[in-house]
């Protein structure tokens, strides 16, 4: 399986997904850490992806997505954005149903 075919994968596998630097408990930059605080927030379980540990999804994701900086959010297979846009949703009350709707029952890992 390619890389393009994994990222693809984990994306229409888990229903709320963040591609960060590190982990949820422990993330490698702040924009990963607002990220990761605005969605615990809204109080649904999701995946995530360390593209620290994985290097190749790191280079090729931002080609798949169209975006090129992390962190990246996706919501039922579509990417909401940064973190920036992720954090001005959740100011703004937007992002609280758009998670709601979405599954978010996963493991907490959707790396491969």
């Amino acid at each position: 399986m390619s890389i393009e075919d994994t990222i693809k994968e984990q994306i229409e596998g888990n229903s709320i997904l963040l591609y960060m630097k590190g982990n949820p408990e422990q993330p490698m930059c702040g924009f990963s850490a607002q990220a990761t605080q605005v969605l615990m927030a809204c109080g649904k379980r999701f995946a995530y992806v360390d593209i620290l540990s994985n290097p190749e999804i790191r280079s090729t994701l931002p080609s798949v997505s169209n975006w090129p900086t992390f962190p990246q959010l996706f919501v039922e297979g579509e990417l909401v954005g940064g973190c920036d846009i992720i954090t001005e949703m959740y100011e703004k009350g937007e992002l609280q149903p758009l998670v709601d709707r979405a599954g978010g029952d996963e493991e907490s890992a959707a790396e491969s």
